[in-house]
């Protein structure tokens, strides 16, 4: 397969085939690498680039992945998953306006996406605004859908627990976890609140 697409690296659809193929044997950089060379010889592809920025995030290179979603973003083929992807990566380098008008430009199109609406709740936690951050992942939890979901209800124990508030997010975190799982958490969330790092500690987790 890697030596169909080495003959034309700018066919899109066999280098698609092969980076699948990469990713499925856990060969992540070398998946990269072909979506890298993909994305140089078909620079107005807006969707290939959308795709290799969300791999790029996926794999934790936020600040490689941010001009890859940029002009992906800007492209006409962006949705839902560039902007909330493009989002994320702004969160992970403190840029978080710029996140927000990202997860807001997904909502625009889908209202009731609830992992953009996780992203964006998550995004206020970030940046210290525990009570935006609670409502937004209420209203997320409000959804029907949102039964499906549990990490909105584990996200919003998180942010009630961080203002203190241990038997509620207690309560909130018992619907999806065991209880002996409940209690090592909510030890942990105490722990947090007395480090000086707790928004740190936030920024590793909680998102998706």
């Amino acid at each position: 397969m890697g030596k169909k697409w080495e003959a034309n690296p700018a066919d899109v659809s066999k280098g698609l085939a092969y980076a699948n193929a990469l990713e499925s044997i856990g060969q992540t950089d070398q998946q990269l690498s072909v979506y890298a060379r993909m994305v140089e010889r078909n620079p107005d592809n807006g969707k290939l680039a959308g795709l290799y920025g969300r791999r790029l995030a996926a794999a934790g290179r936020a600040s490689e992945a941010i001009p890859v979603l940029e002009r992906a973003a800007a492209s006409k083929e962006a949705d839902w998953r560039v902007y909330s992807a493009l989002g994320s990566v702004y969160d992970q380098q403190g840029l978080y306006e710029k996140a927000r008008a990202q997860y807001e430009k997904a909502l625009a199109g889908d209202p009731q996406n609830l992992s953009v609406m996780n992203n964006l709740g998550m995004s206020y936690a970030l940046e210290g605004n525990l009570k935006q951050a609670e409502a937004t992942l209420r209203q997320a939890d409000a959804l029907p859908r949102s039964k499906s979901e549990p990490r909105i209800r584990q996200n919003l124990a998180l942010v009630v627990g961080l203002q203190g508030r241990f038997e509620e997010a207690s309560s909130l975190a018992r619907e999806d976890l065991p209880p002996d799982q409940v209690q090592a958490n909510m030890a942990y969330l105490q722990k947090m609140l007395s480090q000086p790092n707790t928004w740190q500690q936030i920024s590793e987790g909680g998102k998706g």
